[in-house]
């Protein structure tokens, strides 16, 4: 076969991509990860048994918004990295407000108590396994992360695999507010971010592996 006639056979079945492949890939991806971080809370630890007179708390609401929103941001973030040669913009500062806000309401709080008081606020009872217990959910979110990348073509590779691990690392904080018994904002802001950042890490060291093209 000439060169000339290969072309045109491989250009014979060429069809325009959709302009929201990516965000589409996102949205399925972000969909199996909250779906599997359900299965796998229920299976591993189940719902808090007072979670219905919980949800008559602030703090409850403010936890899940806390992690929707980081959950949000990151797939701004990742749209953008998922498309070569475009500029990250304010996606990185909206990823940033989150945290900020949450440190800020835990400093106000650590301010209001004794100092004899503030370790109990920051410890809680679960912060050897709360961290650990996030990054387990975030399996899910994390493999289906990986999956709409590789549809896509980013190329700072570190960095969009980081993001695809933020992205799971928010989305298994969402779940597991539903099982966890903390509401201090001292715990949250160190050890659900702890727990957000394992699979940050994570994602950031396989992303140069396992997203090259």
């Amino acid at each position: 076969m000439k060169t000339d006639e290969l072309i045109h056979l491989l250009a014979a079945d060429e069809r325009p991509v959709q302009r929201t492949a990516i965000e589409q890939r996102f949205a399925v991806a972000t969909a199996v990860g909250i779906a599997g971080a359900g299965v796998l809370m229920l299976a591993l630890f189940g719902l808090r048994p007072d979670l219905l007179a919980t949800m008559a708390l602030p703090m409850f609401w403010g936890k899940l918004v806390f992690a929707a929103a980081l959950a949000v941001a990151g797939v701004a973030l990742l749209r953008r990295m998922a498309r070569p040669g475009m500029q990250v913009g304010h996606a990185a500062l909206w990823l940033a407000v989150p945290p900020l806000v949450l440190w800020a309401l835990a400093l106000v709080a650590l301010a209001q108590v004794p100092a004899a008081e503030r370790a109990p606020l920051i410890l809680g009872s679960t912060w050897r396994t709360c961290p650990f217990n996030i990054a387990a959910l975030s399996v899910p979110a994390f493999v289906a992360g990986f999956w709409a990348l590789k549809g896509a073509a980013p190329t700072r590779l570190a960095w969009a695999g980081a993001g695809a691990g933020l992205l799971a690392g928010a989305l298994g904080a969402l779940v597991y507010a539903l099982h966890c018994p903390e509401m201090a904002t001292p715990f949250l802001a160190v050890w659900y971010l702890a727990g957000i950042a394992i699979p940050t890490a994570l994602g950031a060291m396989l992303g140069p592996r396992l997203l090259r093209w």
